[in-house]
């Protein structure tokens, strides 16, 4: 066969598989919402492998009750390991919550103050970061600073940084996407911003911190700042759609079991993670549940008020479109189903 028309038949396949997706994987949407729920939520799990998901971890804590732990599909697919349900994970952007807790104890403490402004902290940041003389750390909290976000940057996912340097230079001397406090926009970069001043006013990395004001108190043994702190076959395989390795050792900040999040989000919910006049700060600048998402990982840690239940739910497989997400939202909310039984 030659060239030519290898390139044409190589062209073809393309557009019929993007045709076949566009619909396959709203079908299968559609599919996991309109299936009769599971009787058990060990059974919504088998599901959701099914579906497509490599593995799965559920942890649930219900008020007076027992906590519940459940998993499937893999730790491993390579070495067919199969899900544990007190493997360690990549949190993600439920670090956020951890974060903002500690900067309501050094508010409480005295050593930060929400309305210094970025340029009070980072006076090496004049002229770099379009408004950082307007930018307070309340409106970087709550994501109303209008920073650029460094993980939107071309192609970030493919080599993503390594260093505060590496990453805040992605954004340095770009328009501001809105003024100071004048719209929302979910960014990275409000931490990463965040994440330097507490280590500044520390003098020592703030997970430091974080181990002893947020972690010990609530005897959370298996939470970690990152990689390097962990045995890497403790930590589940996360795996992308269309890339054929394994992410397991890709570095991306803090670890934790499931357990170890969903204490902690009861603690921050039941107001056990404050000292005295702490979870007044904290109401006023941040939520309290979150999700995380980096490749191969989706995470989603959520207090349902209204049943006294804390649910935590890690996914092991992501896709360039998010269809992942969306199916993920799909079979989160068939659990709570389940539990509302």
């Amino acid at each position: 066969m030659s060239k030519k028309n290898t390139k044409r038949i190589f062209r073809l396949a393309l557009i019929v598989a993007s045709i076949s997706s566009l619909f396959f994987v709203p079908w299968l949407l559609v599919k996991a919402w309109i299936l009769p729920i599971p009787s058990t939520i060990q059974e919504q799990l088998d599901e959701a492998i099914e579906h497509g998901f490599d593995g799965m971890v559920v942890y649930i804590n219900k008020a007076g009750q027992p906590a519940q732990y459940f998993a499937s599909g893999w730790h491993d697919r390579e070495t067919k390991i199969p899900a544990k349900p007190q493997a360690l994970f990549k949190i993600a952007s439920i670090s956020k919550l951890y974060d903002a807790v500690a900067v309501t104890k050094l508010i409480s403490d005295g050593l930060l103050s929400l309305d210094k402004k970025i340029t009070d902290y980072l006076p090496e940041l004049v002229g770099r970061i379009e408004h950082a003389d307007k930018i307070t750390l309340r409106m970087m909290i709550q994501h109303r600073s209008g920073i650029p976000n460094f993980t939107n940057a071309p192609n970030f996912w493919e080599a993503p940084t390594e260093t505060y340097e590496e990453s805040l230079a992605l954004i340095l001397d770009k328009p501001a996407n809105f003024e100071p406090d004048e719209n929302y926009e979910y960014c990275n970069t409000n931490y990463l911003i965040i994440n330097k001043i507490m280590d500044d006013v520390l003098g020592y990395g703030n997970f430091h911190f974080i181990q002893e004001r947020i972690l010990m108190p609530l005897n959370l043994n298996n939470t970690f700042a990152s990689l390097n702190d962990v045995n890497i076959d403790d930590v589940m395989s996360g795996y992308h759609v269309g890339h054929p390795f394994d992410l397991k050792a890709d570095e991306h900040g803090m670890l934790a079991t499931a357990e170890d999040v969903g204490v902690f989000l009861r603690a921050l919910n039941e107001g056990a993670v404050f000292e005295e006049g702490e979870q007044e700060i904290y109401s006023s600048i941040y939520e309290y549940e979150h999700a995380g998402w980096v490749p191969g990982y989706q995470s989603f840690a959520k207090y349902h008020k209204d049943l006294d239940v804390v649910v935590i739910q890690f996914y092991s497989t992501t896709d360039p479109k998010l269809y992942n997400w969306n199916l993920s939202e799909i079979v989160n909310n068939r659990i709570i189903e389940i539990l509302s039984r």
